[in-house]
């Protein structure tokens, strides 16, 4: 089975925020916005003990505590053991994210991709999640933005590690699926090419986007569409700068990418098209995508991105994008051109 078979439906949940990404989110805040999700007929959910040090894994689990086990999925992540006990936050190399998770827990993080620390996270994970399986599990962030220079080498202990031991509960049945979690297309392209293990699918974020797409369009998305493979994208507003957010990549974002959003609202605009729907619509048109998990912290953003997914586009404003050069030549579009 693939990640297109196993997954309920195009629109997900990243839970990223719920673990206190960016700002201190109220207790209830988070919960209602999981309920919101679920109101909304949400019924994939994605998470990682990284997101707050096990943060957003509570607050779900504390949310989707009274829902029926059999209705909803769940992916979680491994590589990243969260201990009771407390560090300096402030003192945390997180490579490129070191301040996207400061208002989360300070319980310490460790680093591991064995195979012992993959099942001892998949364990701690259930506790947190409140749950007795998870369907999907992602290897988290074994890429340049976390270990710069030594990014082959954590990928090289996860292929002995954490690889075989996904592969093997797979096999088993405890898990449905798993594959990477991953903000950089390489660690992908080097996973597709080994003989084995055998992935079934990506959690792929921020890399196949309206504002940054190529790489991934000409290196991964062919060769897992032939393979029957599936990715979810996520981070489809691009760390909120395509809708307007002064982030991009979980840092200010650059002259030239605020110039690029500016020119496509433009179109966007003369088109009446909100530029959430033309994220999220642009991501899904690929072939590759199984789904799309937008991160969410308020009620109503489940809401808004229910509507960005149902909201009728002109085919003209695809048309003017791409003759724009604002999209690569090659990206598919929602309808056949």
């Amino acid at each position: 089975m693939t990640l297109k078979d196993i997954l309920p439906s195009r629109l997900g949940f990243g839970a990223a925020p719920l673990g206190n990404m960016f700002r201190d989110i109220p207790e209830q805040e988070a919960i209602d916005t999981v309920e919101a999700a679920w109101s909304d007929g949400i019924r994939y959910y994605d998470n990682a003990p990284f997101y707050g040090a096990g943060l957003a894994e509570i607050r779900m689990g504390e949310a989707l505590a009274n829902k029926p086990r059999d209705q909803y999925m769940i992916s979680t992540k491994v590589g990243r053991i969260i201990l009771d006990e407390i560090e300096d936050v402030s003192a945390r190399d997180l490579g490129e994210k070191g301040e996207v998770f400061k208002y989360g827990r300070p319980n310490k993080i460790i680093n591991d991709y064995s195979e012992d620390a993959t099942l001892r996270s998949i364990e701690d994970s259930l506790k947190r999640l409140n749950t007795d399986r998870i369907e999907l599990a992602f290897v988290h962030d074994v890429a340049q933005d976390f270990y710069g220079d030594e990014w082959l080498g954590v990928f090289e202990s996860a292929r002995k590690g954490a690889f075989k031991a996904l592969d093997r509960l797979r096999d088993e049945g405890v898990i449905k699926a798993w594959g990477l979690g991953v903000n950089r297309v390489e660690p992908i392209e080097l996973l597709l090419a080994l003989d084995g293990p055998r992935p079934d699918g990506f959690l792929l974020a921020g890399r196949y986007t309206l504002l940054d797409h190529e790489r991934a369009l000409q290196r991964v998305m062919p060769q897992v569409s032939e393979r029957g493979l599936g990715i979810v994208v996520g981070g489809p507003y691009s760390s909120g700068a395509l809708v307007g957010g002064p982030n991009f990549e979980y840092a200010p974002a650059t002259p030239a990418i605020l110039d690029k959003v500016a020119r496509i609202k433009a179109i966007a605009d003369r088109h009446g098209v909100s530029m959430k729907a033309a994220g999220l619509q642009f991501a899904l048109a690929n072939p590759a995508v199984a789904a799309v998990i937008p991160g969410a912290s308020k009620p109503d953003r489940i809401a808004e991105d229910r509507a960005a997914l149902e909201e009728v586009i002109p085919h003209d404003f695809w048309r003017e994008i791409r003759h724009a050069g604002l999209v690569h030549p090659e990206a598919p579009f929602p309808f056949l051109e």
